[in-house]
This record gives structure tokens, sequence and C-alpha cells, in this order.
């Protein structure tokens, strides 16, 4: 046991996505529970956040800067080392690194408040948000394609649910114990301190338990040889991957007005993405068309506020949160359609996409400072309308792909042997696909079915 192999080869053939159903559920279950304690984290490091610029006396725009720090973590992070310990080391070290980061970063706030040093604060964030990144660099790519490829979309949209369940939940805890009594004063930024450092403690012990956890790793190797099973075609190169590129456009323009809405009703916002998760489970449901239907309504509704007034306005909001509950891992699962050996690379560049975050909200602010807060909605409306381009391209261009991915029966009930002498290996061995490994992995699956 102590002596488990942490380090996989991304060129090499694993387990991964023969796992049948129920095979999956134990991993994915562990996964998912990530969610949760990163969306704890960050509705927690919202509420603290408040009290740290009230006890440092920081300005709205010095306050800005915070964002940006955490955001821009999200954009650099799984564009360089997240994406390359993901791509070099596998699923389990990812997990286990980007819980060390976060444990740091929270860590760094107790300097920071000791000092009351702003650019401590600031660097704090970028480190938290690295942490979190990271993880989400690993999550995001595990759920969705560990397990039978037509229910990726299911299990994103079901763990995205947690996260909000944990961003609901913090601040309320945050309000009702950490600062019952002492808000915005001294004692409160020691408090900040000390929740900062068992938020630290508890991220620590997490990491023994993903050394230990079983934990099944995909490579690219796999994902390659999985693609062939479905489309029967080689992907080919990363550079005509456009449903990649216009998934990686949609999201970043989704997080841009969503970032501007997400606090005013997390918890509908919650119920509606394990709603989402529940009707895609009906077999004839497809998960593009949803996408497109929901991006829609979220357009209209994001219109309507811009138009109406008083209580009219605050409906239509509503309504935004509700439309949008699907999108970011409905738009992630389908991104990742097809993509083969770039999997991993491109689950990468769309977690970056979570920087658009760092976009939205200043541009509306800008905007609400100017003309109002009702024309500032126009801008969420104007980035619902430019990630529009993603639904129509995969409802025309790529629907018999989405719908290949979405109606195959591959591993639900039992483990499928792929004929390794179907794929095509790139010129210089890209890949070690080693024959006699895919026999005795096939009879391991049909072992641990029977």
């Amino acid at each position: 046991m102590w002596n488990r192999k942490i380090v996989v080869d991304d060129k090499a053939i694993g387990a991964g996505t023969t796992l049948t159903l129920k095979q999956s559920l134990l991993p994915c279950a562990l996964v998912t529970s990530l969610f949760f304690l990163w969306g704890f984290a960050y509705g927690l490091l919202d509420v603290l956040n408040s009290h740290f610029q009230a006890a440092l006396n920081i300005s709205p725009s010095m306050a800005s800067g915070l964002s940006s720090a955490y955001f821009g973590a999200y954009f650099i992070c799984p564009l360089t080392i997240s994406g390359w310990i993901l791509r070099r080391y596998g699923f389990r070290v990812t997990f286990m690194s980007g819980l060390a980061i976060l444990a740091v970063g929270c860590l760094l706030f107790w300097p920071s408040g000791v000092k009351r040093s702003f650019g401590g604060f600031c660097g704090s964030m970028f480190v938290v948000g690295a942490g979190l990144s990271t993880l989400e660099t690993g999550a995001d790519n595990f759920l969705s394609i560990c397990g039978p490829p037509k229910y990726s979309e299911i299990r994103l949209n079901f763990a995205q649910g947690f996260n909000g369940i944990g961003t609901f939940a913090a601040p309320l805890l945050a309000s009702r114990v950490f600062f019952a009594k002492t808000v915005d004063t001294s004692a409160g930024l020691a408090n900040v301190q000390w929740v900062y450092l068992g938020v630290a403690g508890f991220v620590l012990l997490l990491i023994p338990l993903f050394y230990l956890a079983p934990m099944p790793e995909v490579t690219d190797a796999d994902m390659s040889m999985q693609e062939v099973e479905i489309e029967h075609e080689d992907v080919g190169p990363l550079r005509k991957q456009y449903n990649l590129f216009l998934s990686i456009w949609a999201e970043f323009m989704y997080v841009a007005a969503q970032a501007n809405m997400l606090a005013l009703g997390q918890g509908l916002y919650t119920v509606n993405r394990f709603g989402a998760a529940a009707m895609m489970m009906w077999p004839r449901t497809k998960p593009r068309l949803m996408l497109a239907v929901y991006l829609a309504f979220s357009f209209i509704f994001a219109l309507a506020a811009t138009l109406t007034t008083g209580k009219a306005s605050i409906a239509m909001l509503i309504l935004v949160l509700c439309a949008e509950s699907l999108l970011f891992p409905t738009i992630f699962t389908l991104g990742l359609r097809g993509l083969g050996r770039h999997t991993k690379l491109g689950g990468s560049f769309l977690v970056s996409s979570v920087s658009g975050g760092a976009v939205g909200p200043p541009i509306c602010g800008a905007v609400a400072d100017r003309w109002g807060f009702h024309t500032a909605m126009a801008v969420p409306a104007a980035c619902y309308a430019a990630a529009y381009v993603y639904p129509v391209y995969i409802n025309t261009v790529k629907r018999k792909m989405m719908d290949s991915h979405r109606e195959t029966n591959l591993n639900v009930t039992e483990a499928t042997a792929i004929d390794v002498k179907t794929l095509e290996v790139e010129k210089g061995g890209d890949f070690e696909m080693d024959v006699q490994k895919v026999e005795k992995r096939s009879v391991h699956q049909t072992e641990v079915e029977a």
C-alpha cells in the first residue's frame, strides 16, 4: 500500500477508459468531494476577504486587484504547471499537488494578516487560485472521461452541483459562526487568520487520502483508443480541433457573464444544476440541444432584465440563474468530445477559460458607473450572445459526432476490449501500444464484472 506507484506514463495504456458504470462510481464519488471542497473554500474566501478588506481599509478599486489575482491564477496555471503535472504524472499527483498548493495559499494569509499587507493578501489569493485551478484541471477532466462516455455530461453536472452546495453553505457558516460577534474589527481579522489556518489543516489531511484511495488513471493513449472505437478514425492534430477552440470561447464568455450574477441566488443555481443532470439521464435527451436552449434563455432573460425595472427585473435575473446552471459543465464535456489523445491538454485550456471572471465584472462595473445598473446588464447579455456560436456549431457541423458519443453503449454494463491494431499510431511510436497489455486489461475487467 505504501509503495503505491503514483506516476503514470501518459503514452501507455491504462484501465481508466474501460471502467463500467458500476466500477466508476467510487472514484467519481471521491473526486466529487473535491467539488464541494473548493466550492466551500471559494464561498468562504469571498466572506473572509470582505472582512480582510474592511480591516485593512482596502478601497473598491484595490479589491478588484484581489479578484484579478485569483482569476489570474486560473489563466496561468492550467496552461502551464497544472496542465503539465496532469499530462506528465496523471490525476492522482494532480489532485495531491492542488491540495498542497491550496494549503500553502491558506497558510500565507496568516503572515499577510499579521503584517496587514495588501500585497501579501494578493499573493495569497494568487496561490489559493493556483491550488483551486490545479484541482479543477484534474477533477473536470477526470469526471468527463472516467466511465461510460455517454454519461460524461451527467457526471460533471452532478458534481458541479456539490460545488454550488459548498459555495452556498460557506457564507452562512461564516456569518453565523466565525463572525457572529466580531464584524470589521481587529478581532474579526484574527478570526480570518484562524479560519484560513483551519482550512489549510483540513486540506492537508486530504492529501494522504488521495494517495491511498483507488484512483484509475486515464492516459492520452486510452482516450485515443476510445475515440477510434466510437468514431473509427484518428482525431487529427490539435490545430484542427475546432470544437475545442469554440468551446473555450463559449466557456470564457459564459464565465465573464456569470461572474456578474452568481452571488444573487447561489441556492437556486445549485438546485437547477442537479435538475439538469436528472434531465440528461433520460436517454432521448441530447446535451447539445439542452445547451442551445439554456444559453438562449440566458440571453433572453438577461436582456429582459436590462429592459425592465423593479420586481420584474429581479425576476428576470432569477431566471437567468436558472438558465445558466448547466452551461459550464455541459460546455466543458462537449468541448472534450472527439479530442482523443488531446483530451488532457484540451481540458487544461477549458479550465483556463475560467479567467473570463476577471474580465466581465470590471466591464460591467464601468458601464454601471456611467449608465446605471440596468444598462450594465447588457454586458452579460452580450457575453451570452457571443457564446452562442458554440451551440450553433455543435448542432450543425458537429451534430453527428456529438450524437455518436451520446448514443454509444461503450462500457455501460461491461468493459469493451479495444482492438489496438485498428488504431493508427503516429510515426516514431507516439504511444506504447502493447497488445498483450490490452488483452490482460480486458481479462481483468471481465473478472471484476463477474
